[in-house]
């Protein structure tokens, strides 16, 4: 694959991870159900962290090879961590099945897309100078 084309799928990956943050952060500030004081708290800590990585993967799309590192540290401990928290949560039956299925999906599938992506551009630098 052209070096140009490695590129381009980190950008990508970049841009499809700061749009999902970006509307999570939004769901969080305006979450439909607030089950009281201790729940807003939550949501506002996980919404000023998750705008946070919003930016972060801005930041890494203005020198997308250098900063591919930030796309791993996305996957792990970030959405392997959510991941699980969800799986956590139908366990011990905090929600359904059903209801976590979506974003496991997207969850699993930005962690192929994301991996897919550092790992395709980790050999940009030696195919450049060689």
């Amino acid at each position: 694959m052209q070096m140009k084309n490695k590129i381009i799928w980190l950008r990508i990956s970049y841009w499809v991870g700061a749009i999902v943050d970006g509307l999570a952060t939004l769901r969080m500030l305006f979450p439909k159900i607030a089950y009281g004081v201790e729940y807003r708290y939550a949501l506002g800590l996980g919404a000023s962290l998750m705008l946070g990585w919003t930016f972060l993967l801005i930041w890494a799309d203005r020198k997308p090879l250098e900063r591919k590192g930030v796309l791993l540290l996305t996957v792990f401990p970030v959405i392997t961590g959510i991941l699980l928290a969800e799986i956590y949560a139908v366990a011990n039956r905090l929600i359904t099945f059903e209801k976590m299925l979506p974003t496991g999906i997207l969850l699993v599938a930005l962690i192929a897309l994301f991996s897919f992506s550092y790992f395709n551009a980790r050999d940009v630098k030696s195919e450049a100078q060689g």
